[in-house]
């Protein structure tokens, strides 16, 4: 089989304005960036505000091996399934980070046969949102290094800041830095440091917002520091968020792009499930929605991180209600649940992970047990997609939809193959969640929003962890 890249650059593409037209988008809400991708203005949401949602599925996962199991190829792939299903389908995606990408993990297009293409523009800036995020971050940063230098009218408590700044790579030697050397002029020596970009509470705001206004109120929130009293301090005491709010104006707009079947993909920041809440956008969600029959989007690592935010977080702000959940699963990383293996970044895989072995997945399989659970918690219908790796047996895969099946709460448990085959692996996958879609469901949140949050995180630690 090619590799991910060689599929990838044999694809046929079309151009970003015919995959727009193809899905009621139209020409006077793009803003074109080259021949294959394009940010859909936010006014597309207003004319579409009266057309009714498609269904609304959500991707997560056990508990994956640090290389990842393949959430994103599912997302993807389900997504081509239910195309060929004869339903309009759009996957919702988020922006890879380039510090994954030029680290062991590498992108996050999927793969194989169920990819966003160009997979290298996909992988490097796409539209800039990142970099607009980051230099809007940095601003803040910069403005409260000033404020100390220019007189500290607001008493800042310089040991007390919390706004750091970011870069979009993994920089290990900026982690904890110290500001302000090279004498008076150059600033007040403090200890600060630099995150990931996609760790800015810029990027988790972004992904919640319902447009600009809202945007400019969130910023405005951001809590940067605490004075001499331990009172906190925000970014519009520093009167910098609107400023902000500005160099976030373009990152607003979600980006068309195309899957190796040609068909539509919103992408729309990129916030970290173990750092902030793991989602795409709000806005792209809303916008896929209106346009499509099914919308499939991804959360974050697996049901206990980015699946109890999508739900607790996301689906609280947005309104939206998902009509089934997948749990994703592969035979490797259940044998690794078993405790027999590990499973390291960067060194070859333990060759007996390739070998059959049923006595690890029954065992490992407790991992898959209580992800279901959590689904099961939100009261949302749930399938299991187990992703075929080439090294996996059908006993192997038989016993993992057999035991799957007993659980409480599973719609169904099916083989799926969208890696080798694309859209055709996945149709199986397709029908089940169209079928899960149409089931009863009794969604609800894990907890009320105006308990103490002590007793949030006890109820997320208790039921969820």
């Amino acid at each position: 089989m090619l590799s991910d890249l060689e599929i990838a650059q044999a694809t046929p593409l079309k151009r970003i304005g015919d995959i727009a037209a193809g899905c009621g988008i139209q020409d006077d809400e793009l803003e074109p960036y080259g021949r294959y991708k394009a940010k859909i203005r936010l006014d597309a949401l207003e004319r579409l505000r009266d057309n009714p949602n498609g269904k609304y599925i959500d991707v997560t996962a056990i508990t994956p091996t640090p290389l990842g199991e393949g959430k994103t190829v599912t997302t993807i792939g389900l997504s081509l399934g239910l195309n060929k299903l004869g339903k309009r389908s759009f996957a919702c995606l988020r922006q890879p980070s380039m510090g994954p990408t030029f680290g062991i993990k590498g992108g996050a297009a999927g793969g194989g046969h169920a990819q966003v293409v160009p997979m290298e523009e996909f992988n490097l800036h796409l539209t800039g949102d990142i970099h607009a995020v980051e230099i809007a971050h940095n601003l803040l940063a910069a403005m409260i290094d000033n404020h100390l230098h220019q007189g500290n009218a607001l008493g800042i408590n310089p040991h007390a800041v919390t706004w750091r700044r970011v870069v979009d790579v993994s920089d290990r030697a900026l982690r904890n830095i110290v500001v302000g050397l090279g004498g008076k002029p150059h600033g007040v020596p403090r200890e600060s440091g630099f995150d990931i970009t996609v760790a800015s509470e810029l990027m988790a705001l972004l992904a919640l917002t319902e447009g600009l206004r809202d945007l400019r109120k969130r910023i405005g929130n951001v809590v940067i520091a605490q004075d001499r009293s331990s009172a906190p301090l925000t970014a519009d005491d520093l009167q910098a968020a609107g400023a902000m709010t500005v160099l976030l104006r373009e990152a607003l707009m979600p980006t068309l792009m195309q899957t190796t079947e040609n068909t539509p993909v919103l992408v729309h920041t990129g916030p970290f499930a173990n750092i902030a809440h793991g989602n795409s956008s709000i806005l792209a969600d809303r916008l896929a929605l209106k346009l499509s029959d099914y919308v499939v989007t991804e959360s974050g690592f697996g049901a206990d991180m980015g699946a109890e935010k999508f739900v607790n977080i996301k689906c609280r702000y947005s309104g939206l209600r998902p009509d089934a959940m997948v749990v994703v699963a592969t035979i490797r990383a259940l044998k690794m649940h078993s405790g027999d293996f590990s499973i390291r970044p960067g060194k070859p895989l333990d060759p007996k992970l390739r070998e059959e072995n049923l006595d690890a997945i029954r065992r490992g399989v407790a991992n898959l047990a209580k992800q279901i659970e959590n689904v099961a918690a939100f009261g949302v219908p749930c399938v299991v997609a187990i992703n075929r790796f080439y090294t996996d047996t059908d006993a192997e895969l038989e016993l993992l939809r057999k035991i799957a099946l007993t659980h409480p709460g599973i719609s169904d448990a099916v083989v799926s193959d969208h890696f080798t085959l694309g859209g055709e692996g996945a149709v199986e996958l397709g029908k089940a969640v169209m079928k899960a879609a149409e089931q009863d469901s009794h969604f609800d949140f894990l907890y009320p929003l105006n308990i103490p949050i002590k007793q949030k995180i006890e109820t997320i630690a208790r039921e969820v962890y």
